[in-house]
């Protein structure tokens, strides 16, 4: 899927090299709540093997789809975005999205926007959730700016450096999406379904 900034396409073993790499930057960790203190976001957590093997197993599942996100302007994977936890009785699933070294320019927005049209334009689901921890309010305006709405509050369900930190839950539904004319929709079919479990 390719917007005007960013371009949504599968995670190769290349771009793993790239992303093991970005999950270093320490507020990738943090604010992703994959850490629980500073110490702990300075250690890489797989080798690169390791999480080739983690990205390969990915695409295999049937739940989820997981992307490069790539800056158009560069060329350069930036992250990743991620429809995961599909749930085809309920028609929902679930979404997450990180960048590093890419901030400040709408491509969180726009691979927001692209994946969450996937999610409701190709495969035709009812539903897309999230959770943002509080202490980052940048991602929540981007989720809010795409057309999430905050449903409730985790409280203190992430701790980190020894403090408690409150993780929102928002969600979309589809007669809620309104996909920008102009860009930022993806292209139909251009990524199959995960498959029904």
């Amino acid at each position: 899927m390719t917007g005007d900034l960013v371009e949504l396409r599968p995670v190769t073993a290349e771009d793993v090299v790239r992303l093991h790499a970005l999950m270093r930057d320490p507020e990738v960790g943090r604010l992703t709540g994959s850490v629980h203190d500073d110490t702990e976001a300075e250690v890489d957590p797989w080798t690169v093997a390791q999480l080739q093997e983690v990205y390969a197993r990915w695409a295999d599942d049937t739940d989820r789809l997981v992307w490069a996100v790539v800056d158009r302007g560069t060329g350069q994977v930036v992250g990743e975005a991620v429809l995961l936890d599909h749930d085809p009785g309920n028609a929902s699933i679930g979404f997450r999205v990180w960048l590093s070294g890419a901030r400040d320019r709408g491509l969180g927005t726009e691979a927001t926007r692209l994946a969450v049209g996937h999610a409701f334009e190709v495969l035709g689901l009812h539903r897309v959730e999230l959770e943002v921890y509080a202490f980052n309010p940048r991602a929540r305006r981007v989720y809010e700016k795409v057309g999430f709405v905050l449903e409730g509050t985790k409280r203190e369900a992430l701790r980190y450096a020894d403090a408690w930190v409150d993780c929102h839950v928002m969600g979309m539904l589809a007669q809620e999406w309104r996909p920008r004319p102009d860009r930022g929709s993806p292209a139909r079919g251009t990524t199959p379904p995960p498959p029904a479990r």
